[in-house]
């Protein structure tokens, strides 16, 4: 895991972000002008503060050149984009943590790689399914209808579900799923080799490529061209086949497609 190495480079950068973040005036500052230059007019308008709070801030960035003054319109210096666009990464990440709060923090994420916890911002508008007490198959259920109408999926499996494989293999038998790619470990295939109905409609199915790592998988990954799913284990070891992720935008499907490819290495 990549950590700044000494604890003078933490203080220091520390101090430097503190700077921004603590003034709600320099943060709205460089947001502002991300992506155009503006003026003093365009400033006050946008954010409906005074030209005297404006201009002691704009005065504050400058000095520490984060944005520069070109005739009458303000921009962000090169420091400044590269330091607004990790900020609004963690702005974004900070909203995706939170809005999926107890997903994330009631399961285990060690076989989620850094990068991407780093890039969790790209999941910002998944959506999460949970099942509850009075529809205890209401996650299954939502995760049954998705990939019904796939054409193409993609899945990293590690459990042993006689109720996916069922499932699967209806849909292979169907005329609307071509292909499945599967991602499991030996464990898994062994088991579904014991079994005479998985093994001939998965394992020797044309239409199924079957991928078998070392590693001991602990995330339910599944994609498609349309969606992603992502369903992950309680720190206890157990599968949690409650609470689903799913997410429909093409930042979400780059998000599972690194996921997965990590796996295939």
């Amino acid at each position: 895991m990549t950590v700044i190495r000494t604890r003078p480079e933490i203080s220091t950068e520390f101090r430097n972000v503190k700077y921004i973040l603590t003034s709600s005036m320099r943060t709205m500052l460089l947001l502002a002008i991300y992506e155009n230059s503006k003026n003093l007019d365009d400033l006050r308008k946008d954010l409906k503060k005074p030209s005297a709070t404006i201009l002691h801030g704009l005065k504050e960035l400058e000095t520490e050149n984060l944005i520069k003054k070109v005739q009458k319109y303000y921009e962000l210096t090169s420091n400044g984009y590269l330091l607004t666009t990790n900020m609004i990464k963690l702005i974004e990440n900070w909203y995706a943590i939170n809005k999926g709060k107890s997903f994330w923090d009631n399961h285990d994420i060690s076989n989620i790689p850094e990068e991407l916890i780093k890039n969790i911002y790209l999941l910002k508008d998944a959506t999460y399914v949970n099942s509850t007490t009075s529809d205890l198959s209401n996650a299954y259920n939502k995760y049954k209808k998705l990939i019904s109408d796939a054409s193409e999926l993609k899945m990293i499996l590690p459990i042993y579900s006689e109720n996916h494989f069922k499932l699967l293999i209806k849909l292979l038998k169907g005329k609307q799923l071509e292909s499945l790619e599967l991602i499991v470990s030996k464990r898994i295939l062994q088991s579904i080799k014991k079994n005479n109905y998985f093994n001939k409609g998965l394992i020797k199915n044309e239409k199924v490529k079957i991928t078998v790592v070392e590693k001991n998988l602990k995330v339910f990954l599944t994609c498609s061209d349309k969606f992603i799913s992502l369903s992950l284990f309680f720190k206890d070891n157990h599968y949690d086949d409650s609470h689903i992720l799913i997410g429909k935008d093409d930042k979400a499907l780059d998000w599972a497609s690194t996921l997965y490819n990590y796996y295939m290495g």
